[in-house]
């Protein structure tokens, strides 16, 4: 479903990304990162989670409050320019991007910090005001404090938050915890960077895609647990094949998609055949061709697995109930994913 509606602004304009699409590629992110390994501090075995599988949070036991029964904190941030032109739908979509990282860990998000900025000579702060108000909506949502946060004066505008949330140690969901025979489950279908993209370039409106991005995944991270996953990871900038990619060599195992259960949003195909691919998912595309047997997928469907989500779904090793398998993990071969 596809509606135009005039805003005063169409602050996609005012950037030269959007959402997750913005992100620095993850090539280069891992070239620049990867000599940068962080020390473990002597004795200190209270980090959980780091820098070591590239995960979408950091966990943390507290040492003076830790003990059996004692939850570990799950740190992130996320922030991005705007990846649609109304300011709180844009709020809303950052905000449940954000909080995102905490479910795919197993975790509940207990209280945020607004990240934003502004360009205060060029945009009003009443849009400002409409992109907290979506965020704090969002968080008031998730059950979620907001406390603040931090702003500066910048040339384009980006909105984001940093989040803290808890879970129990012994039962997160982790990129690396994967192991073969373990269906695939993806809780929210692709499509929404092609949307973006399209509605940038023409300011075309996509309910479908606005309702899907500001959906929050605590839901589906609940069920995963209930149904006894370990393992998990949210499709965001580097698309599924980015982040199956990275959750296969985390686990030491390959994935194995079935192309045709993979969910799409209505219109996705039709942007992807008109041309609206960003340049993040183009990059993301050739990130994963050395690590994936396409077989004889076709390309606007290699394009669409690539496609860079903006506060996407869960995917997680096993099962979830009402969430479409699209796949399975299998022993370790000579890709991180092939494609059938």
């Amino acid at each position: 479903m596809t509606t135009t509606r005039e805003t005063p602004v169409r602050l996609t304009q005012f950037a030269h990304g959007g959402g997750c699409a913005c992100k620095i590629p993850p090539g280069e992110l891992e070239d620049m990162v990867g000599a940068l390994a962080v020390p473990p501090v002597a004795g200190d075995t209270s980090l959980l989670v780091g820098t070591a599988t590239g995960d979408d949070a950091a966990v943390v036991t507290l040492p003076a409050t830790g003990g059996a029964g004692a939850p570990a904190v799950v740190a992130t941030a996320d922030f991005f320019t705007p990846v649609v032109d109304d300011p709180y739908d844009w709020g809303r979509i950052a905000a449940a991007n954000a909080l995102s990282d905490v479910y795919a860990m197993g975790g509940r998000p207990v209280v945020v910090v607004n990240l934003l900025a502004w360009p205060r000579g060029v945009l009003p702060f009443d849009l400002a005001r409409e992109v907290l108000r979506g965020g704090l909506d969002i968080a008031t949502q998730a059950g979620c404090h907001v406390g603040g946060g931090h702003s500066v004066d910048d040339p384009e505008p980006k909105y984001g938050m940093a989040v803290t949330g808890i879970a129990d140690p012994e039962r997160l969901l982790r990129n690396d915890t994967g192991r073969p025979g373990l269906p695939l489950s993806l809780t929210k279908p692709l499509g929404l960077g092609v949307l973006n993209n399209r509605h940038k370039a023409t300011g075309e409106r996509f309910e479908q895609a606005v309702a899907t991005m500001t959906a929050l995944n605590g839901d589906a991270s609940a069920a995963a647990l209930a149904a006894g996953a370990t393992c998990a990871t949210d499709v965001t900038g580097f698309g599924l094949l980015g982040h199956l990619h990275k959750l296969a060599k985390a686990s030491g195992v390959t994935a194995v998609v079935d192309t045709t259960a993979v969910p799409y949003l209505d219109g996705a195909r039709e942007a992807v055949r008109d041309g609206y691919v960003s340049g993040g998912t183009r990059r993301n595309l050739a990130w994963v061709a050395p690590h994936t047997d396409f077989g004889d997928t076709d390309a606007d469907t290699r394009l669409l697995l690539a496609d860079a989500q903006t506060s996407g779904g869960l995917l997680v090793a096993g099962e979830v109930p009402g969430a479409p398998v699209v796949g399975e993990l299998v022993p370790r071969g000579s890709h991180s994913i092939v494609l059938k």
